[in-house]
C-alpha cells in the first residue's frame, strides 16, 4: 500500500507549483480541490445531499451554481459547516479510492484545507509549503488580479500552517531563493525511508 502525503500552504505559498514538480518526478498528486468540484458535479448522491441541504437552485443549467452556493455559504458559518460536511467525507473517502489505484510507493494529495476538512488524518506525512507574506501577496496580485483588501482578508483567514507546524511535518521553504526540487528529493527520501 502507497505511503499518502499531504501537501498544504497558506494563499500564494506556491503548493501548486510544489505539486507539479512533485508530478514531474514521477509520483501522483491528487487535487482536492478541483476534485472537489468535480464530485459536486457528478456524483449523484453528493448532488442529491446538496440540493436537499440548499435547496434546487444549487445546481442550474451548466450545472453547479456557484453563486447562488457562495453567497449562502461565504456569509453564513453554519452553512459553511454543513456544506462541509456534507462534500468533506465525500473528497476524503474518493482520496482514498484514489490512492489504492496508484502503483507508486508514495502517492500525494494537495489540498488548502488539509487540516480543516480532515484529510490530514487519512495521510501518513504532511508537507507543508512555505514563504513570506510579502511574497505570497506578489504571487497572488499577480495571478488572480485581486485587490489587496482582497488577499488580506484571504490570508488572514487562513490557518498559518507553517506557524502551526509540529516537529514531524515536513517544511518546503519557497522563498523563490530556496531551490525546491532539492528540497523534495530530500523529503521524498526521508519519507522513504521510514516505509
Amino acid at each position: 500500500m502507497a505511503t499518502k502525503v499531504g501537501i498544504t500552504g497558506g494563499i500564494g505559498s506556491g503548493k501548486s507549483f510544489v505539486s507539479k514538480l512533485i508530478e514531474q518526478c514521477g509520483y501522483p498528486v491528487y487535487d482536492s480541490d478541483a476534485q472537489a468540484k468535480q464530485l459536486m458535479t457528478e456524483n449523484s448522491e453528493l448532488k442529491a445531499a446538496i440540493i436537499n441541504a440548499f435547496g434546487a437552485e444549487s445546481y442550474n443549467a451548466e450545472g453547479l451554481n456557484r453563486s447562488y452556493l457562495s453567497a449562502h455559504i461565504f456569509s453564513n458559518s453554519e452553512k459553511r459547516l454543513l456544506m462541509n460536511g456534507i462534500v468533506h467525507p465525500v473528497v476524503i473517502r474518493h482520496f482514498q479510492e484514489w490512492a489504492e489505484a496508484q502503483s507508486t510507493p508514495l502517492v500525494f494529495c494537495e489540498s488548502a484545507i488539509l487540516f480543516e476538512s480532515g484529510l490530514d488524518k487519512v495521510v501518513n506525512e504532511v508537507v507543508i509549503v512555505a514563504a513570506p507574506k510579502e511574497i505570497c501577496r506578489r504571487r497572488v496580485m499577480l495571478r488572480d488580479q485581486l485587490p489587496d483588501t482582497h488577499f488580506q482578508a484571504r490570508y488572514n483567514s487562513q490557518t498559518r500552517h507553517e506557524e502551526n507546524a509540529l516537529p514531524h511535518y515536513f517544511i518546503i521553504n519557497n522563498d523563490d531563493t530556496a531551490p525546491l526540487l532539492p528540497q523534495i528529493w530530500d523529503i521524498i527520501a526521508q519519507i522513504n525511508s521510514k516505509a
